[in-house]
């Protein structure tokens, strides 16, 4: 089948997504990046099934992160925030250690996109995607402006056809 097939085929799938916000300071009403990933998966027709807003802490995100992966109602995950390189960011070795498959592209191209607005500050990105336990999973940067490139120009235009992928 080819590409376009695809991107035929996979026009009515809605996801199903969690949204995982890591800040020791936003609150809902404080977080701009988890509201705005919001907005553009409900823009794009998509449904937000769970937010949440927990610490940048692996012990609080490991449980709720098993949850969501456990959870049928569930096929995609995105977090935002703890992708840098302070000590307290966990967030990816968290998530790296669940993920069955990588989707490499992902954060190397969200980092050449971001070299374009922020430049050499890009390379301290982590962010990473792929896929754990049949379920679509990015972690992006917590910025508002990294959170918008990154579902603007990756995610949402992809989003339909790795769901087709995964089921099949």
């Amino acid at each position: 089948m080819a590409y376009d097939q695809h991107t035929h085929a996979s026009h009515s799938i809605i996801a199903r997504c969690a949204i995982i916000t890591l800040s020791d300071t936003r609150t809902e009403s404080t977080d701009t990046s988890g509201q705005l990933i919001q907005t553009l998966l409900t823009n794009a027709g998509h449904q937000v099934i769970s937010y949440n807003i927990i610490p940048d802490d692996p012990t609080q995100l490991e449980p709720l992160l098993l949850s969501h992966l456990n959870n049928p109602a569930i096929d995609t995950i995105l977090t935002n925030g703890g992708t840098g390189i302070s000590k307290r960011d966990q967030t990816i070795p968290t998530i790296e250690k669940h993920l069955t498959q990588l989707l490499p592209g992902f954060g190397e191209l969200f980092r050449l996109l971001s070299w374009q607005q922020i430049k050499s500050g890009a390379m301290l990105s982590r962010a990473i995607g792929g896929i754990a336990n049949d379920k679509v999973l990015f972690s992006m940067p917590g910025s508002p402006k990294a959170v918008d490139l990154a579902m603007t120009n990756l995610i949402l235009p992809e989003l339909k056809h790795l769901l087709f992928e995964l089921r099949k």
